[in-house]
């Protein structure tokens, strides 16, 4: 899964990789997921982050990118601009 966030409240990349960082560290903890900033890693309002599930099942998979997407919603101090979700079989 790709997300693509802007976040109004950085002012710097260091304002920006802090939210980022609680946003990936939090992932990967919860859900057990891979997670890592994919893009626009030079825009301080901006951030694209990459999710990734291995799994038994493509329900469980599913079950777990809604966990995780339900996660970034959740984030006051983003806004989602997009979410896209990509299957490999």
């Amino acid at each position: 899964m790709e997300v693509d966030l802007r976040i109004a409240s950085a002012h710097s990349l260091k304002d920006k990789r802090s939210v980022v960082k609680s946003i990936v560290e939090g992932s990967r903890r919860r859900f057990a997921v891979s997670a890592a900033e994919v893009g626009a890693q030079d825009s301080w309002q901006r951030a694209h982050l990459g999710f990734a599930v291995v799994a038994s099942s493509a329900r469980q998979a599913e079950e777990v990118l809604d966990d995780v997407e339900r996660f970034v919603w959740s984030r006051p101090d983003v806004e989602v601009v997009s979410a896209e979700r990509t299957w490999l079989t």
